[in-house]
């Protein structure tokens, strides 16, 4: 009789493993096994939620007060920075070049031929070889002081010009002018209003259906991210103030919208928040030091363009280190939510875990995301810049001119400098979330697995 009850009061290393028939029934009663069974499930259901799937179990109040120690500084200091830069009161600068207003057309007919004035008429059969050829259109105009009323252009046919046909729906250039005159128009571009409209209608949609709610605040959360743009960047940079530190005040605001409109208010989101910000100043650091050191002066050709439009100077160089800090924060953001929700489900999976080893586990996790970070945003810049690789490739300086050029060096610092940030934004990201899930009590954690289970 004593050999049926040796399993049920010291079973021996292995039973579970290997059991000879089903478990008896005291088994389920032990009380080492039954915090094992109970946490690795929301290890795969939790790691939905690290990316917004769902809400996140609550942290412990002992984290809430620390993240609460940390980001509160740096949210006041984001939140004055802004209210500081902003030109209160005053109007955004006018442009010194007349750009002249926009009015929509319709080309009706476009003919080729030599370029006549108005009046003009050719003599001679055959056109002088040496001239260039021009295209004459014939506009009937949709809006403006000459709405439904008809005009002819001439256009000079130039390699850089658009190539106009009969149909093109097209934008002039209305200078104040006799608008029965058709000196007071300039043919600028194609309307592209439509096509535009068009596609973002599909990509809202493409994100609404796959990303449901989450979906819905991504798009939130990108609408808000335009209008810190447009509504604080913008005008504090046009009245002045310097450009890098604008940007680093503007992106501080968009990744605290666009992070916990996203993914929620989390202890993990918070963690991404510090991990991005750390990052954010690595890359405005080595971009001001390298910008400094190549001497670049931020004089591209939509510089100077913005430059002779304000009549006055502005800080080139901060321009330049202003883009390179928010073009980097998207993909930061992906990094450091990617590496906090890991860490935060490695702890809840085996709260036996110490930092180090939620570290070093974080860091494996890591090492396989940055390698396509860091090559999605190669790829982006080098994209945006083929135009001008593709000039300074013709120009027969040799490569190590090209390379030292003021357009490709602005080019190679700014993808440098964003990818430094976005290899160290993984052990920075990975350290913090690995020292604050470290303090999560393990009590709490098993406490937060069954509203997990049952969801």
């Amino acid at each position: 009789m004593r050999l049926p009850r040796r399993p049920g009061d010291t079973p021996p290393p292995g039973t579970r493993r290997r059991p000879p028939a089903r478990p008896p029934q005291s088994e389920k009663d032990s009380p080492d096994p039954a915090p094992a069974k109970e946490i690795p499930p929301p290890a795969g259901h939790g790691h939905g939620h690290g990316h917004g799937h769902g809400p996140a179990a609550p942290a412990s109040q002992r984290v809430r007060k620390l993240l609460i120690w940390l980001l509160a500084p740096l949210a006041l200091a984001t939140v004055v920075g802004m209210i500081v830069l902003y030109p209160w009161g005053s109007s955004l600068p006018k442009s010194a070049v007349p750009q002249g207003t926009p009015v929509q057309a319709a080309i009706t007919t476009a003919t080729s031929g030599p370029c006549l004035q108005p009046g003009q008429v050719q003599v001679g059969s055959q056109p002088d070889p040496d001239t260039k050829p021009c295209l004459t259109v014939d506009l009937q105009m949709s809006d403006g002081p000459a709405a439904g009323k008809p005009v002819r252009l001439t256009v000079p046919i130039e390699p850089s010009t658009p190539r106009f046909s009969a149909g093109d729906k097209v934008v002039l250039a209305y200078n104040g002018g006799n608008p029965l005159d058709p000196q007071s128009f300039t043919l600028v571009d194609f309307q592209r209003g439509t096509p535009l409209v068009l596609l973002a209608a599909l990509f809202a949609v493409a994100v609404l259906v796959l990303g449901r709610w989450q979906g819905l605040a991504a798009l939130v959360a990108l609408v808000l991210s335009f209008v810190v743009i447009v509504l604080f960047v913008l005008p504090s940079i046009l009245a002045g103030e310097n450009p890098l530190v604008v940007a680093i005040a503007g992106a501080g605001a968009i990744m605290f919208l666009a992070l916990y409109l996203t993914h929620g208010l989390s202890a993990r989101t918070s963690v991404a928040v510090l991990g991005t910000l750390v990052s954010l100043a690595l890359i405005g650091i080595l971009s001001a030091i390298f910008s400094a050191a190549a001497s670049l002066t931020g004089l591209d050709d939509s510089t100077t363009t913005l430059i002779a439009s304000l009549g006055h100077g502005i800080d080139a160089r901060g321009l330049l280190l202003a883009g390179i800090v928010i073009g980097a924060l998207g993909v930061l953001d992906d990094v450091t939510i990617t590496q906090t929700s890991a860490v935060w489900e490695l702890r809840r999976a085996n709260p036996s875990l110490s930092w180090r080893e939620l570290y070093s586990s974080g860091l494996r996790i890591g090492r396989d995301h940055v390698g396509s970070a860091v090559n999605t945003l190669v790829m982006a810049y080098a994209g945006a810049a083929l135009p001008v690789m593709l000039y300074s490739a013709i120009s027969g300086v040799g490569l190590g001119a090209l390379l030292g050029s003021e357009d490709i060096a602005a080019e190679i610092i700014r993808t440098l400098a964003g990818s430094v940030g976005i290899v160290a934004a993984v052990p920075v990201t990975t350290v913090l979330a690995a020292l604050i899930a470290a303090r999560e009590p393990v009590e709490h954690l098993i406490s937060t697995t069954k509203p997990a289970e049952s969801h």
